[in-house]
This record gives C-alpha cells, sequence and structure tokens, in this order.
C-alpha cells in the first residue's frame, strides 16, 4: 500500500522512501531498481568524476521511466558536474556536506528539484534560506560520512522539521526497515533517506564481501573516525565530518585524538554486482540485522592497482 506524503506528491513517487547517493556505490543500476520500486532512486555523484557519471546516469535513464535523481559532494564537485548530471533530465539533485549555495540556482532553472542535506541546525537555516525544496536531516547513526558533532536521528528530525516548515524534510541515520520509516513519519518527516541498508544488495557497486559485513555485523561493531579517509588520502574536511566504519585495531582514537592509518593500506576494491523490486527492505542478499557500515575497508598490499578501479565488463 502506498503512503501518501508531501514528498511523494512533490516527486510524483509511490513511497516516501529515497536511496541515500552513496558515492561509489549507489550507481544506475541501483537507483533505477529503487525507482521502479516507487521510491526515489539517486545516484551517488560523490565528487564528480564525469566518466563515472556519464556511465551510471545513462544507466538509471535508460533503466527506468519514473522519478530519478543524483546527489553530490559539495565540497568536492564544481557547477560543471551538476551540469553534466542535469544533462540527463533528473527529477532531483542532492547537494550534501559543505555549502550548497553554488549549486542551487542552476538546479533550479533545470526544474529539478532542489534537495539539501544538513547535519546541524546551521546546515538547516542556511538551506531554508537557499530555498531548497527538500531538506534531509541527517543523525549521527547514519553510516558513511556524518557530522562529528551532530545529534541522533530521533531529537534531530524534529527540530529540523520545526525549522523548515513547511518544507519537507527527510530522516536519515540509522533506518533500515519498515518500523524506522514509520518512526521518520512519527516525527514530522515526510519519509526517510536509506543508505547502508540498499548497499547490502545485489544493485550496489560493492564487493560481496563489503555486502557480507554490512549483513553479518552489529550496530556495536562500528564506530566514527578519521581512519577511512586518511586510508585513501581524501580531502573531507574531517573537523566537521567523519565516517562510519566497522571498528579495527587501527581504527581507534588515540589518547590525543590522533588517528594513523599505514601508508600502504587501500580501500577493498569494489566490482559490480538486483533489489527485490517492489519490496523495498527484503533484498537478494539477505536481511540486515541493523544498520552498520556504509564502507568496509581493509589493508590492501603496496602494490594494489590505482583506486578507483576501473568498470568490469558483462
Amino acid at each position: 500500500m502506498a503512503l501518501t506524503t508531501e514528498l511523494t506528491k512533490l516527486l510524483g513517487v509511490r513511497h516516501p522512501i529515497v536511496l541515500a547517493p552513496m558515492g561509489g556505490a549507489a550507481g544506475g543500476a541501483l537507483a533505477a531498481a529503487v525507482s521502479r520500486a516507487g521510491g526515489l532512486g539517486l545516484v551517488g555523484g560523490a565528487y564528480g568524476d564525469r566518466e563515472w557519471l556519464a556511465r551510471e546516469l545513462a544507466i538509471v535513464a535508460k533503466g527506468t521511466d519514473q522519478p530519478w535523481g543524483a546527489g553530490f559532494l559539495t565540497w568536492a564537485v564544481d557547477v560543471g558536474a551538476v551540469e553534466r548530471a542535469l544533462e540527463f533530465q533528473p527529477a532531483a539533485v542532492m547537494l550534501s556536506f559543505g555549502d550548497p549555495g553554488p549549486f542551487v540556482g542552476r538546479i533550479r532553472e533545470s526544474g529539478a528539484v532542489v534537495m539539501v542535506q544538513v547535519t546541524d541546525l546551521d546546515e538547516a537555516r542556511r538551506a531554508v534560506d537557499l530555498g531548497a525544496d527538500v531538506i534531509v536531516a541527517q543523525g549521527t547513526e547514519s553510516g558513511g560520512h556524518g557530522a562529528r558533532r551532530g545529534r541522533s536521528t530521533l531529537p534531530f528530525v524534529p527540530l529540523v522539521v520545526d525549522l523548515a516548515a513547511p518544507v519537507p524534510v527527510l530522516a536519515a541515520g540509522g533506518i533500515a526497515d519498515g518500523r524506522g520509516v514509520a518512526a521518520a513519519l512519527a516525527l514530522g518527516a515526510a519519509g526517510a533517506l536509506i543508505g547502508t541498508r540498499f548497499q547490502a544488495t545485489t544493485e550496489a557497486l560493492v564487493d560481496p564481501s563489503v555486502s557480507k559485513a554490512i549483513i553479518e555485523g552489529r550496530g556495536q561493531d562500528t564506530e566514527r573516525n578519521s581512519v577511512l579517509d586518511i586510508a585513501r588520502g581524501a580531502r573531507w574536511p574531517t573537523e566537521k565530518y567523519t565516517a562510519r566504519t566497522l571498528a579495527t585495531p587501527t581504527s581507534t582514537d588515540g589518547a590525543a585524538g590522533k588517528q594513523s592509518w599505514p601508508a600502504t593500506c587501500r580501500p577493498a576494491r569494489p566490482t559490480r554486482t538486483t533489489c527485490h523490486e517492489g519490496r523495498f527492505l527484503q533484498c537478494r542478499s539477505g536481511r540486515a540485522r541493523q544498520s552498520t557500515s556504509s564502507r568496509i575497508y581493509r589493508p590492501q598490499p603496496a602494490s594494489s592497482p590505482p583506486w578507483p578501479p576501473k568498470p568490469r565488463t558483462h
């Protein structure tokens, strides 16, 4: 049975569920599957790699006649990357982690819905001032990156709902099943943004070992730290945003609050790997016990091929 909310009416989708645009994981196949199933699939444009965007956006555009979108890291991309995505006529574009200001006007000119993810109230006020069409309130239970000093989803979502009204708000962070979506609606949200749960599907662009680790993992097995970004030499603004990973002996904060990671470590290389359409929370790879890590990394030999790998051919 479909649920009608401000989100579903705005975007013309059947269910108030949105795929988080997980960089490197939420490709065209996964976004298309979510959209065909009645939600809003978002391709994870992340750093705006033009070759990756051209490939994955073509897949989702051909893979569904339902609304879909794309998401970007605002601290890492330029307007050209967003304009490249707009050429494929997405229904929505989501901006996360940084100032969305430079991109909002161009997205609005295209007719796409402007979605802005926020991790604190200052970011929420900025999103409102910019005229965001949808605001995503991300709590600290989220996988992947999030606020170093944020608030849990339960108290944060109602604050953003009240601040942003009448702008629709999505809840994000720790939502992995229908009960979580129901809780989000009870908090006043118009829907839920879900990432990790969809990463445990065969459409996700991750190695099967990553899906296995998510399914077998427990919430208490994870922690937030900067090791992920140190390991891959990423330029993330770690003073404000950290990432959730499975805990390892090398990922624990030291007494001085500093972290280190061997220079020879690289992230596990993903392979392209489909969610039961119409059954959002029951996927072929199994049932996830809790929302756990959105990125699983393991040490690789110094001779490992460069990152990211080239896509597999089928």
